[in-house]
């Protein structure tokens, strides 16, 4: 992926030319080799602990992505940074993370906060077009269904995701592999393909990332 960088368990985004290179959320801003990077952490970002885990996605700088669950903006931050030719509707339906989500899209013109319920993306439809990839982070107990529900009306049929599972939000009693299985089970179900899947931990316990495919 374009603007990301790797230095052993450390990550970064790096700002494009044309973005404010102030600090977004409080991360540290560093130098090297002319080019402006901003520090990831992959205990603050699942998509940051995905890519340290080595989990197989590709998102392209062009890319229209529907990001459902993004709270106050720390991870689409940095994936604006990623995708800076392309665009990101945000969708967090959540007052208090909304409010800091509006200050990082008034530093990042690519994001377009949307406030709404992702279990509903029929409200949404007049704002968001069909796009490239979708990422989800919502700890729901119908996490999978809302991300099924949402790709059928928003991803293209060449498309992809990334569905970030938190295993407890989906049942407190069974194992997290068990829950990861099942997940996967579903989204075969429907017609997707897996394209990886990893655990998260030592960074997010009992969460794992599931990369889709789609045609």
């Amino acid at each position: 992926m374009e603007n990301v960088v790797v230095e052993g368990n450390r990550i970064f985004t790096v700002i494009p030319e044309n973005f404010d290179s102030r600090s977004v959320y409080g991360e540290k801003i560093t130098t090297k080799n002319h080019l402006k990077l901003r520090a990831w952490s992959p205990y603050r970002s699942k998509l940051a602990a995905a890519i340290l885990r080595g989990v197989d996605m590709d998102i392209k700088s062009d890319y229209q992505i529907l990001y459902l669950g993004a709270a106050a903006g720390t991870t689409a931050s940095h994936l604006s940074d990623i995708v800076y030719r392309g665009m990101i509707y945000a969708v967090e339906i959540s007052p208090f993370p909304l409010r800091k989500l509006l200050d990082v899209c008034r530093m990042r013109r690519n994001i377009v906060p949307i406030m709404e319920d992702a279990n509903h993306p029929e409200r949404y439809l007049h704002l968001v077009p069909e796009v490239n990839f979708l990422y989800q982070d919502i700890a729901q107990r119908n996490q999978i269904d809302i991300f099924i529900r949402n790709c059928e009306m928003y991803l293209m049929d060449s498309g992809g995701g990334i569905i970030m599972v938190k295993s407890r939000s989906i049942d407190t009693t069974a194992e997290p592999e068990g829950v990861y299985g099942r997940v996967i089970d579903r989204i075969e179900r429907e017609g997707y393909r897996i394209r990886d899947m990893k655990k998260l931990d030592p960074y997010a316990k009992d969460h794992a990332c599931i990369v889709i495919e789609r045609g």
